[in-house]
């Protein structure tokens, strides 16, 4: 069900950001996508890195599930609020050019309103996803309608930042009422002081490395605008819209499995190694064809449905396999959590944002967004394979080679 409502919800965003983005053209796309920037560097602050550990809380201890979920909305509502100075702090130290701080000031409001996004924790906890997943087609349904009344009106740009915004709490005010028509209430909630440091502890690594992959995300985008321009940053925009469309797909697989790959952990550790090297062989399964099909369709897409920025098809057609690697990182990412490893995701996120900034400043100036796309393969790729650096995880790299040279297919087909 969680699936399901996020396809919904991703075939009604995909249609509306083609709109806003042939409406906006290539600068107003830029100025727009330029705001948004600074929110996904800081999401992982406003968040915690907590929304996993959450949901394990919660399946441990359901008893006590009203104390974990006040406790994470506070810890969450305070980070919001710090997050305000700190994305003014960065748009006066980095600021795109051309995007008012105006812009990105509204847009910082959404760090405080996500903290409703730990009711979407509790229903994960729960297995009563389809909720959530009704909240979220009907707010996406609410947010599209609103977002092409405002393009048949020919309204200017500061309407659909206040849009873009507007979502979020939509989706806010949307847990909250289906929290409670479950015979919850959220005015149950309490603040424990000795749990907020048991979450913080653990989860302190994962949001520093939410940080480093936020930065090799969206960097280029900001470094493209910088560089290259509002126009080329406008139309690399709608690639990386289309081309990380797909990215929530490992994100709901993972959350799905990760409880039976805890049991097995805990009850059989060769049952344990083999649902990993399952879990890795099927996010090559979804993800290569995906590229495949994308690589060479995108000038069918771009003349479809984005004539304008036509010229960013090549573009979409390398960026599009970077979701190869971010499939194996997110399955992979659930093995270094199984095995407390959370410090090493952070490494290897640091050691990726660093390659995709170095690789950016030079590959941008020659190549502008060919060059961002190639950073951001090659970021990808650098950091899910980081894991053959360290020893007691290189076993886990080789397992993902072997899914991506489908070795381990081969082997089944074998046997």
């Amino acid at each position: 069900m969680l699936f399901v409502g996020r396809v919904g919800s991703l075939l009604i965003k995909m249609v509306v950001s083609i709109c806003v983005a042939n409406y906006l053209g290539r600068a107003g796309n830029g100025i727009l996508i330029g705001g948004t920037v600074y929110i996904y560097f800081f999401s992982a602050v406003a968040t915690l890195g907590l929304d996993q550990f959450i949901v394990k809380e919660l399946h441990q201890f359901p008893d006590n599930s009203n104390q974990i979920l006040g406790t994470s909305f506070w810890m969450k509502v305070l980070a919001g609020i710090l997050c305000v100075p700190l994305i003014y702090l960065a748009y006066m130290i980095y600021p795109a050019k051309g995007t008012p701080y105006g812009y990105v000031f509204i847009f910082s409001i959404i760090g405080i309103i996500q903290a409703f996004n730990v009711i979407d924790s509790y229903f994960q906890s729960q297995v009563q996803s389809k909720y959530i997943m009704q909240v979220q087609i009907i707010g996406n349904v609410i947010s599209a309608i609103i977002k092409l009344l405002l393009i048949y009106f020919k309204m200017p740009l500061l309407y659909f930042v206040y849009a873009y915004s507007f979502d979020f709490l939509l989706l806010s005010v949307g847990y909250f009422f289906t929290y409670h028509n479950k015979q919850r209430n959220i005015f149950n909630w309490t603040f424990n002081s000795k749990l907020s440091r048991k979450l913080l502890k653990y989860s302190w690594p994962l949001m520093l490395s939410g940080i480093m992959v936020s930065l090799f995300m969206k960097i280029d985008q900001i470094m493209l605008q910088n560089i290259s321009g509002l126009k080329e940053a406008g139309a690399y925009a709608t690639v990386a819209q289309l081309s990380e469309a797909w990215n929530f797909m490992p994100v709901v697989i993972v959350t799905s499995l990760f409880p039976a790959i805890l049991n097995a952990k805990r009850d059989d550790a060769t049952r344990y190694k083999k649902r990993i090297q399952n879990l890795y062989d099927l996010m090559v399964y979804l993800s290569v064809p995906v590229a495949i099909i994308i690589t060479f369709a995108s000038p069918l897409i771009y003349k479809l449905f984005h004539h304008e920025y036509a010229y960013a098809a090549p573009v979409l057609s390398v960026h599009i396999w970077s979701g190869v690697f971010v499939f194996l990182g997110a399955a992979s990412g659930q093995y270094l959590i199984a095995e407390n490893f959370n410090k090493l995701t952070l490494i290897r996120t640091g050691f990726g944002a660093i390659v995709n900034i170095v690789l950016n400043l030079i590959l941008i100036p020659h190549m502008g967004m060919m060059g961002a796309a190639i950073a951001t393969l090659a970021a990808y790729a650098s950091s899910t394979f980081f894991v053959l650096v360290i020893p007691k995880t290189r076993e886990q790299g080789i397992m993902m080679l072997r899914s991506l040279f489908l070795l381990s297919l081969k082997d089944r087909l074998i046997n």
